[in-house]
């Protein structure tokens, strides 16, 4: 039955190999209504704005000499908003199988190992456009996310939920330091969600995320024809959390003119959006997180030790996870039974070795980390039970020297852009693609470390 929803299906294959553009039309035009294909993503904007489509399979990379996976997720994320109805498949190698991960999370509806088996992949296909259909919204609208629940039952994390009860009811503004993967947004969230401002808004923004040219117009707003694409007014992040709650995540990355944008807001408890001259009050509580130390960026002048004043009334640290003995096992129990619901598979138990290698393991991504080996392991695992082979750690995260500190891993970040920029001459698109990142990464990490 689902094999015959095909029929009526429109499908687009995105993909720069002229060769799989060629062998996806050959094998689907007799089992969908229609094939378009397309070789470049960047005509996709103008694509999606004539034509829509039931099902849409996006590959990873577009570029021969990038194989890092981030063209796809940024297109998938593009897609999400250029096309909320379709169904999006990724079309992957086996390598690049935790980016693919990372892509379900992110809203994609499947994804297909490349080579793929032709009944594999007209099934996949099949199936998602079957769930599209059963469900009243779009399969890759994202819904508001509940606060997590923060588990873990070590000393430490049984202090932090004590002081997170105490601090939640008042309007103070917090501070929440800790390496990255820890749960500093979890924190966040849970704050907001026992304040006395949970019915209102929780805003988040990535500062890190922000080019110095976006930072004002995104915190602060702006008017219609403020310049040049402005072609309406909007609101910016402050006035969004109006009686809610503002997170600032990665404020360690922001500029000293971003803090001093920021500091002037928060001082004032107002905000002028770019274009006006006009005074907007905003009434929001301030919870900022940063992997940084703070307190060694004011030393060196590269923060401002009065804007950590206004952030941090309350100061919370989380624990990495190797410090928290058993709740690695907690944790990761916790984990298998949520992915094995999502992806409707029973729940594998960890074997002995399984449960030793975790525990013995440093976990420098945290978490997180341990949340996407879990993951990862319920995606690929065909038995009941999770043998030490079946956990498989993120290269990203294991690849890292030992023992560097997040201040010296950023400075080593900083020295090797720095080194690659100025061997290009400046030429940002032959330096993005020596470090394996796309155009629009490298800017944002060019204004992180202004450079």
């Amino acid at each position: 039955m689902a094999v015959q929803l095909l029929k009526k299906a429109s499908v687009l294959v995105v993909d720069d190999d002229a060769d799989v553009l060629t062998s996806m039309a050959m094998l689907l035009r007799p089992e969908v209504r229609l094939v378009h294909t397309e070789k470049n993503p960047e005509r996709l904007p103008a694509l999606l704005r004539q034509e829509t489509f039931d099902l849409i399979l996006l590959d990873m990379n577009y570029h021969r000499a990038v194989n890092t996976g981030n063209e796809g997720l940024y297109w998938l994320q593009q897609l999400r908003k250029l096309a909320p109805t379709s169904a999006v498949l990724l079309i992957t190698a086996y390598a690049d199988i935790d980016l693919a991960i990372r892509g379900l999370k992110d809203g994609a509806a499947d994804f297909l190992v490349k080579p793929w088996r032709n009944d594999k992949l007209l099934t996949s296909l099949a199936e998602a456009l079957s769930r599209r259909q059963a469900t009243d919204k779009p399969i890759n609208q994202s819904t508001k996310p509940t606060p997590l629940p923060l588990l873990g039952e070590s000393t430490a994390m049984q202090t932090l939920r004590r002081t997170i009860e105490k601090i939640a009811p008042t309007d103070a503004n917090v501070l929440i330091l800790g390496e990255n993967g820890t749960g500093k947004d979890v924190v966040a969230r849970l704050i907001h969600a026992q304040s006395m401002r949970a019915s209102q808004p929780f805003v988040a923004v990535d500062l890190g995320a922000l080019s110095e040219n976006l930072l004002e117009s995104e915190l602060f707003g702006y008017v219609k024809g403020a310049f040049t694409d402005a072609r309406q007014d909007r609101v910016g992040r402050f006035e969004a959390a109006a009686d809610g709650t503002l997170f600032l995540d990665e404020v360690g990355n922001l500029s000293l003119a971003g803090q001093t944008k920021l500091l002037t807001a928060l001082q004032q408890r107002q905000v002028t959006r770019l274009g006006s001259h006009t005074p907007v009050p905003v009434d929001v509580r301030v919870v900022s997180a940063t992997n940084a130390s703070l307190h060694q960026l004011v030393q060196t002048d590269r923060f401002r030790k009065d804007l950590v004043y206004r952030l941090n009334t309350i100061e919370l640290t989380l624990p990495p996870l190797r410090e928290r003995g058993d709740d690695i096992r907690l944790l990761a129990e916790h984990f298998l039974a949520q992915y094995a619901t999502k992806y409707g598979k029973p729940v594998p138990r960890l074997e002995g070795r399984a449960l030793a290698r975790l525990l013995n393991y440093r976990f420098p991504g945290n978490v997180r980390e341990l949340q996407h080996t879990m993951e990862r392991a319920v995606i690929l695992s065909e038995s009941s039970a999770l043998t030490a082979e079946d956990l498989v750690f993120s290269s990203v995260e294991t690849t890292l020297p030992a023992g560097l500190e997040t201040t010296q891993l950023a400075e080593l970040e900083k020295g090797i852009i720095q080194k690659v920029v100025d061997k290009h001459h400046g030429n940002i698109t032959k330096a993005a693609k020596e470090l394996g990142i796309t155009r629009m990464a490298l800017y944002r990490r060019l204004g992180k470390y202004d450079l």
